[in-house]
């Protein structure tokens, strides 16, 4: 029964054309290829086909005119200040995952009982969605009951009732701390995962010639790291220069504009005015930028892919 089933599975195949068989890559590749043409390709045409479109807001219908959208971001003074604002979110939560991920990575590069434990912690954060986290630091820095507000009022550094995602001066830290929050923790693996494949024999000789922990770090570690560490700086920049959920959840780019990054600009302009090839076109200025960054950054870092 078993040679029968194996004789008419071997005609079967021998029948099918040899791209469809499993010896070619095609059947593997084809499910991956699918969803990226659904999810990537066919969004971004189509974004790019609607930003040539002007949407008349009188009629409602849309009028082919492929400059103005374009013209039009480059007058947004809208756009400018949430480019700033992108720039610095991206700037500051980049730097303090980066110091912090290396800290608490050499802190955590240990064999000792009860360090696998610790590392296996680190993870937890990830695996929560960023909506969710967002909901979370929102109550929790809430001026009325918020524990990390009443902690603040109660050691005197933040007179009560205040609200620190309602003021415009402190919003962006407010949503800057669930941002490093929920992803230190990546970059932590990220950083243990270079210093455990970091050869031992130059450390062990920079032992013998009685070099300091502080000389070896920055002597050996860093000089060591620099590849790991560009990879996870390009990584990181990239996806906090795109991040919406904490932004919309916490503040919804408040107080006014003051955490307005360019993602949630385009999507209030998306949702809240219904001009989409307008939303299109701001979105797709996002992703010139974040391409001309990441181009940049990998040139001049020698970064390889």
């Amino acid at each position: 029964m078993t040679q029968v089933i194996t004789e008419t599975r071997q005609k079967w195949q021998m029948s099918l054309p040899r791209f469809l068989t499993a010896e070619h890559p095609f059947p593997w590749l084809f499910p991956a290829s699918a969803l990226m043409v659904v999810f990537g390709l066919y969004p971004l045409f189509k974004a790019v086909e609607s930003s040539l479109y002007r949407r008349n807001a009188a009629t409602r219908k849309l009028i082919f005119q492929p400059e103005f959208n374009w013209m039009k971001v480059f007058q947004d003074d809208r756009v400018w200040d949430a480019l700033f604002n992108t720039l610095l979110y991206t700037g500051v939560a980049l730097t303090f995952q980066l110091v912090l991920g290396i800290l608490i990575a050499l802190l955590l590069d240990s064999d000792r009982k009860g360090y696998g434990i610790l590392r296996a912690i680190m993870t937890l954060p990830l695996v929560i969605p960023p909506a969710v986290t967002a909901m979370m630091f929102l109550l929790m820095l809430n001026g009325s009951f918020g524990v990390i507000s009443r902690g603040l009022i109660a050691m005197g550094l933040m007179p009560h009732n205040f609200s620190i995602l309602g003021t415009s001066s402190t919003a962006m830290a407010g949503v800057l701390l669930a941002e490093i929050w929920q992803w230190t923790p990546f970059m932590v693996l990220i950083m243990l995962a270079g210093l455990r494949s970091l050869p031992k024999e130059p450390f062990e000789a920079a032992a013998i010639d009685g070099a300091s922990a502080v000389q070896v770090f920055f002597k050996l570690t860093l000089p060591m790291m620099s590849k790991v560490i560009s990879i996870a700086v390009l990584i990181r920049g990239i996806d906090l220069m795109r991040s919406f959920d904490y932004v919309k959840v916490m503040t919804d780019s408040g107080p006014g504009t003051a955490t307005e990054t360019l993602t949630s600009y385009a999507g209030r302009i998306y949702f809240g005015n219904a001009d989409f090839p307008y939303a299109s076109t701001v979105a797709l200025f996002t992703l010139i930028l974040v391409i001309l960054t990441s181009s940049i950054f990998m040139r001049i870092f020698k970064v390889k892919l």
